[in-house]
């Protein structure tokens, strides 16, 4: 396999750290639950568990790590500075009128809903962390980066000293430029910081006020600084060294380059990670996503649009991860029509070969091989999920393969897809706009109207529908 590593930018073979060349760790940067993830954050998890299956299909043994930011994360990361700002978990607990627990714990939940929905791995060595659960060993961590001369504590908590990490002969943000000094937030900077790039490790809880979520510490009451939980958590369950580490590409900026700065500071070992994977930005409509423009949309919206979550996945696919993909609901349309149309295929060739008396007769086998391996080298080319999609269409239309091996092949490739194609196929609710435009067209049949009939079922045709007229009441498909 090959992956474009964001460190080196350069696309390079898999190498596991593990000796036996088979167990594979792997962290994905988890959602921030004090509101739902929009689909933008969805396509970065997606991509987390396209890595994992893909490794499977290639024999390896993922060891699969996703944190749950449930403290610390500061609003002023949307500016350019996650060392400032209002906690998110205690804004969200002021505008719902709950306590900062009781909104990381509904969102968690919600948030663990969607994955399943999704249909993202989950087996014995995939599991979660939370950051309220691991503040001792962010503690200890901060404290061996103190012991090594790379921290200085300021009026509002204690900080990563990047210039005295340099002068250690480190270099500090390749990933993102900030050695280029390059990281500069928008908004008003700590005057105390000795240099802007500095970032928090604990931050101390304002004198006077009493926070829903703070710990006791060597430097104070206070709680921990976004980016150390990523590095503790993660050394502490997949090694002080370890494999993949993907994320959104938002997080090349900062978030990666400290997670770095501070882990290698902490273990004295090089690199922390040897692979880091960043997907694009998903636009909506050809624009920015945003809640000030109303499109912000979460997995309830497209659910509330009639697709399954599984739709989205496969829209996500249509695109490389590494590439800008543009959200319409049209788009998800097709993908829909797309994915129930391999899925009916399924259902379709499973009945033939029950109902089928006589043996199939044998196949060119050079068949089977090459779809095979058209598919592997794919995804094993930087996760080329489209081309993958692709091999899999050529399969439904390939005439030579056999019905068996047919369903053996798209079955395989669904193992890393995770479309859910050998799922019983629902029955479907059509739309009430569905509904009411085949109806006025059979009220236009019965008035032998057939131009408006014709005109009502182009429309029907546009929106994904066919009607089938086989009596009064039409049978209404998607295309």
């Amino acid at each position: 396999m090959k992956f474009f590593n964001s460190l080196t930018k350069q696309l390079e073979e898999f190498v596991p750290i593990d000796k036996a060349g088979t167990r594979v760790g792997i962290y994905t940067c988890g959602p921030t639950v004090y509101d739902y993830p929009h689909i933008g954050n969805w396509r970065t998890f997606v991509l987390g568990d396209l890595v994992v299956r893909s490794l499977i299909h290639f024999g390896y043994h993922p060891h699969y790590l996703m944190n749950i930011t449930d403290v610390g994360h500061l609003t002023g990361d949307n500016l350019g500075d996650a060392s400032s700002g209002e906690d998110r978990l205690e804004k969200g607990a002021k505008r719902e009128g709950k306590t900062a627990w009781e909104v990381a714990a509904y969102y968690t939940k919600d948030f663990l809903l969607g994955y399943e929905k999704l249909n993202l791995t989950w087996p014995k060595d995939t599991f979660f962390c939370k950051a309220t659960d691991h503040i001792a060993e962010q503690i200890a961590m901060i404290q061996k980066i103190e012991d090594k001369g790379f921290v200085y504590r300021i009026a509002d908590g204690v900080y990563f000293d990047v210039g005295a990490y340099e002068k250690a002969g480190n270099t500090y943000g390749l990933m993102s430029a900030l050695h280029l000094d390059e990281g500069v937030a928008r908004i008003a900077e700590n005057k105390e910081k000795k240099d802007t790039r500095d970032f928090a490790l604990w931050k101390l809880s304002p004198a006077g006020e009493k926070r829903q979520m703070e710990w006791e510490s060597p430097w104070g009451v206070g709680f921990p600084g976004w980016h150390i939980e990523c590095s503790a958590m993660s050394t502490k369950y997949l090694g002080e060294q370890f494999d993949i580490h993907i994320g959104g590409e938002d997080h090349k900026s900062t978030h990666h380059p400290n997670e770095i700065a501070q882990t290698e500071s902490a273990t004295g070992k090089k690199p922390f990670v040897a692979y880091w994977l960043h997907g694009a930005f998903l636009q909506v409509d050809g624009g920015r996503m945003g809640k000030s423009l109303g499109n912000t949309y979460t997995l309830a919206d497209v659910e509330g649009r009639g697709f399954d979550p599984l739709d989205l996945r496969y829209f996500y696919m249509t695109g490389h991860y590494r590439k800008v993909l543009n959200f319409t609901f049209t788009g998800l349309q097709a993908a829909q029509n797309a994915r129930m149309k391999l899925q009916r295929l399924v259902g379709e060739l499973e009945k033939e070969m029950e109902t089928e008396n006589k043996q199939e007769g044998q196949t060119d086998k050079s068949a089977v091989k090459s779809h095979q391996e058209n598919f592997s080298n794919a995804i094993a080319n930087d996760l080329n999920i489209p081309q993958a999609l692709g091999v899999l269409w050529e399969v439904v239309g390939d005439e030579v393969l056999g019905r068996g091996e047919k369903r053996a092949l798209i079955t395989a490739f669904d193992m890393v897809l995770g479309l859910g194609l050998t799922q019983p196929l629902l029955v479907e609710k059509i739309p009430k706009d569905i509904l009411e435009l085949a109806q006025k067209r059979t009220k236009l049949r019965d008035l032998q109207d057939w131009a408006g009939a014709d005109g009502l079922r182009d429309q029907l045709l546009s929106k994904g529908y066919t009607v089938e007229d086989g009596g009064h009441d039409p049978i209404i498909k998607r295309k």
